[in-house]
């Protein structure tokens, strides 16, 4: 077997294989802001492993990321190690082009998490009555057009940097344009051509569909969940997709028992020392100098390997080589810790962590549910 980039000459044949893997209908093999890996078996295409090229926000500064998807297996070439060979090339694609983070929704866990996956957040959506969605409100929106795009981006980053997990949304991957492509597009305009809010949905035959409900005030959202409650009489319920957790959790109404729909996605700390650098630590800024010495257990990401110290001075985290070992953690960890999804106790129950590592849950401390809103 052997694993190579992606030519346009693959092009039919990763199109197939992702047809017979997932049923999919698409054109196109390979789109902006991504790259692919195919494996070759018996002198023929067999499988194939696309990369997205993201920037997922962690500490509130965006960290670039690679977004693995479309894994798919000839059915004849699976159980020969295909899938876990591109995703052991994946992992040192990721380091060559700079990602020292990797994300991806799982449908066969324990395989990523053989390589150093592990589950760290979660992409929901919330079925609302129209009973629970709050009265009142007095702002009001308008239809967005091309000149409030540049806005209504800088709004959802806004947001997006205070929310764990989500990604910025940055080109080549993302085309702020196919927002108006939605059957809905309302914005709060703001002074000087600011967005203070914005909604974004799509009516199907199960019903509306909201992307996006982001504001940066109270009586914004209150404007737009209004908009919403418009619907009442024409639908029973609308679905929320929870990009900001303010409005499922502090501003509407659902009572006890609600339906939520939920994926998980997990994560992969591809490159340590990188992704440390790249993350913002805001906890720091309040910690005495102080270090923990690590021994990181990672088969599948060899540079990862081995004693590494984690230090703490003067507000900043770095990652040096070197260090006593003390703390024994396992790859499957990283992620989970690096998002603040589970804490030291957590990991250590389950068998991934073995120490006294408690600089780690200071350096994350409480950032809430890391989330994802867009699926890949």
């Amino acid at each position: 077997m052997s694993i190579r980039d992606f030519t346009a000459d693959d092009a039919d044949a990763v199109l197939r294989l992702r047809r017979v893997a997932f049923g999919g209908t698409s054109d196109v093999a390979v789109r902006p802001g991504q790259r692919a890996l195919v494996a070759e078996l018996d002198g023929r295409p067999a499988g194939v492993l696309t990369i997205n090229s993201y920037h997922q926000f962690h500490g509130g500064v965006p960290v670039p990321t690679g977004g693995v998807g479309g894994v798919a297996v000839d059915p004849y070439a699976r159980g020969r190690g295909v899938a876990s060979g591109l995703l052991d090339r994946a992992l040192e694609s990721l380091r060559e082009q700079g990602q020292p983070l990797s994300v991806l929704y799982a449908t066969v866990p324990s395989l990523y998490r053989s390589r150093g996956w592990e589950r760290a957040g979660v992409y929901e959506s919330l079925d609302l009555t129209m009973d629970r969605l709050p009265a009142g409100g007095r702002v009001r929106a308008r239809a967005a057009t091309e000149a409030d795009l540049d806005a209504l981006h800088a709004c959802y980053v806004d947001l997006a940097s205070t929310v764990g997990g989500l990604l910025d949304r940055r080109g080549p991957a993302f085309d702020v344009a196919d927002v108006l492509k939605l059957d809905v597009v309302s914005v709060v305009p703001g002074h000087d051509g600011e967005v203070r809010g914005y909604l974004t949905a799509q009516r199907d035959r199960d019903g509306l569909r909201v992307h996006d409900l982001v504001g940066r005030d109270r009586d914004t959202l209150l404007g737009l969940l209004r908009e919403l409650a418009s619907w009442t009489g024409v639908l029973d319920k609308v679905s929320l997709r929870v990009t900001d957790p303010a409005v499922t959790g502090l501003l509407t109404d659902q009572a006890i028992r609600y339906q939520l729909t939920q994926s998980t996605w997990l994560l992969r700390v591809v490159d340590l020392a990188e992704a440390v650098a790249a993350r913002g630590w805001p906890a720091a800024a309040f910690l005495k100098p102080a270090a923990v010495d690590l021994d990181v257990v990672d088969e599948h990401a060899p540079w990862n390997a081995g004693p590494h110290r984690i230090v703490v001075d003067g507000g900043r985290v770095r990652v040096e080589r070197g260090g006593g070992g003390a703390v024994r953690v396992h790859a499957r960890a990283l992620g989970p810790w690096f998002a603040g999804t589970q804490d030291t106790h957590a990991l250590r129950r389950a068998g991934l962590l073995d120490g006294d590592a408690g600089l780690l849950d200071l350096l994350v401390g409480a950032p809430g549910v890391p989330r994802l809103a867009d699926f890949f």
